[in-house]
């Protein structure tokens, strides 16, 4: 549901390559005041080629936006025949706050699509904001390039401090960090938050840009920590060399941990989002735990071979 009066044509082709990601688009519904002749030259060809319904909605007041009333009249009739599953509105006016509130009231999904005047109350309602000058061809190679980022919007910071906290919540009930779950909370915690705005392409690009964080590739994807003054590489070079002074294995895990503690003094496993020191020792490909012991796990693949 596009609002004519407080966006630009130019953006309507990003707006539905966009809406693409999250299904089907039932009704597209341009509302506007078509006898003006300026929007029949800039409107017109988007409403043909991408086949929108135009709303007709004369401005009976000089001065108000008349556009507001009737889309919102059509977003609560299209709600009430429980058609839809959510909503999209796009439109930099914060006169749709309220609607996008109903909305979500009533278990709708609602994403909002304005320019980068858009409000904050607005922002906010929605359950996801998208910045049209970023998802617009237009901002395409700066988004790849990491070279400019949004204003007003949800600052580094913030972002950086609900990562530790996601880190920390899940270290201290034994779980790994996935970047797939940190780039999940954000979005749900940040209705505005998208790595495009920050002049990425890539939530991993964002993250390792943060310089707060080791990201460590994993089989299935990336595990995400706080960064530590000891390297995981580093650990695991060192206890490599600790297994093989002491005849092939360590008898006994707490020497192990001890060992790592007077090499680094500022370790801890809660920092690579683990609370058991066996888990975190078994993390690592070059060897792991049997009972109370750390051996190299190559003999274990050699025997099942």
């Amino acid at each position: 549901m596009v609002d004519a009066d407080n966006v630009s044509p130019k953006y309507i082709k990003s707006v539905l390559e966009e809406m693409s990601v999250y299904g089907i688009i039932t009704y597209k519904r341009m509302y506007g005041d078509w006898t003006d002749p300026s929007k029949q030259k800039t409107w017109k060809d988007s409403a043909l080629e991408y086949s929108f319904n135009l709303i007709q909605q004369f401005n009976y007041t000089s001065g108000k936006n008349s556009s507001d009333s009737a889309l919102i009249i059509d977003a609560m009739d299209i709600l009430y025949s429980k058609s839809v599953d959510g909503f999209c509105l796009v439109s930099s006016d914060s006169d749709f706050t309220k609607l996008s509130q109903r909305l979500r009231e009533a278990g709708m999904y609602v994403i909002g699509m304005g320019e980068q005047k858009t409000p904050k109350p607005f922002r906010i309602a929605c359950d996801v904001f998208k910045i049209l000058e970023v998802i617009s061809q237009e901002t395409e190679s700066s988004a790849k390039n990491g070279k400019e980022e949004i204003k007003d919007i949800t600052s580094r910071n913030e972002i950086k401090e609900t990562i530790h906290k996601i880190i920390t919540e899940n270290a201290n009930t034994g779980r790994i960090t996935d970047i797939g779950e940190i780039g999940n909370i954000l979005s749900k915690t940040y209705s505005d938050f998208d790595v495009r705005n920050y002049g990425y392409s890539k939530l991993l690009t964002f993250l390792q840009s943060l310089g707060d964080f080791d990201i460590t590739k994993v089989k299935n994807g990336y595990k995400v920590g706080d960064r530590t003054s000891a390297p995981l590489e580093e650990i695991e070079k060192f206890v490599s060399e600790l297994i093989e002074k002491n005849s092939g294995h360590i008898d006994n895990l707490s020497l192990v941990n001890d060992k790592l503690k007077e090499k680094f003094p500022d370790f801890s496993i809660k920092q690579y989002g683990f609370n058991s020191f066996s888990k975190f020792i078994s993390s690592f490909d070059s060897f792991g735990v049997v009972g109370n012991s750390v051996r190299p796990k190559k003999k274990e693949i050699l025997k099942s071979k």
